[in-house]
């Protein structure tokens, strides 16, 4: 397993999006910090840093599709593309999109999942994807979207995140793909 570059973001992002994050103690259960982005995105100018951090090092020309993970991951993903000049990629939970679809299940530390992609109508063989979502954890969601676009011919070009929870494994699990945090919880 090769280690894939870690982009550099701005401090003055990280430290907008630090700013703005609420944290709350022992949610959803007793030792656990939540931290919630829904005031970073509700802020205009929070908003801007997040995309702008999460389109770090990418140029337009050199993405094809920008894949949000449902359900945050789309409202970023979109932003993103706008600013790349792509389209965006919509990788759905399981039982939303009509057959047929690619689908990849993945475990979860509470059970198992499915993202999916429509198999009709999308051909992503050799197109250039750069994989978005809010927060990096254990890396199983992410590690799923990569698999199910390597399994449609897609070329992960790399994967951007609003946050990482740190000591949960998730950046050792995507080693092999460029990775962008904007912020560690």
């Amino acid at each position: 397993m090769t280690d894939a570059p870690t982009t550099e973001v701005p401090p003055a992002i990280n430290a907008v999006v630090d700013k703005l994050m609420r944290r709350v103690e022992d949610f959803p259960s007793s030792g656990v910090q939540f931290c919630d982005l829904t005031p970073v995105l509700a802020d205009p100018d929070g908003f801007d840093a997040v995309v702008r951090g999460l389109l770090s090092g990418h140029e337009i020309g050199t993405v094809d599709y920008v894949a949000g993970l449902d359900a945050r991951g789309f409202l970023l993903a979109g932003a993103v593309a706008v600013r790349l000049h792509t389209g965006v990629l919509a990788i759905r939970k399981a039982g939303k999109l009509p057959p047929p679809v690619h689908s990849r299940s993945y475990e979860l530390e509470y059970g198992a999942a499915t993202l999916e992609l429509p198999a009709d109508g999308l051909d992503l063989r050799g197109k250039r994807v750069l994989v978005v979502d809010d927060v990096l954890a254990t890396g199983g969601t992410l590690g799923a979207a990569v698999g199910l676009l390597d399994d449609c011919g897609a070329v992960v070009v790399g994967l951007s995140v609003v946050l990482e929870v740190p000591g949960l494994g998730g950046r050792d699990r995507l080693a092999d793909t460029p990775l962008t945090c904007l912020t560690v919880a």
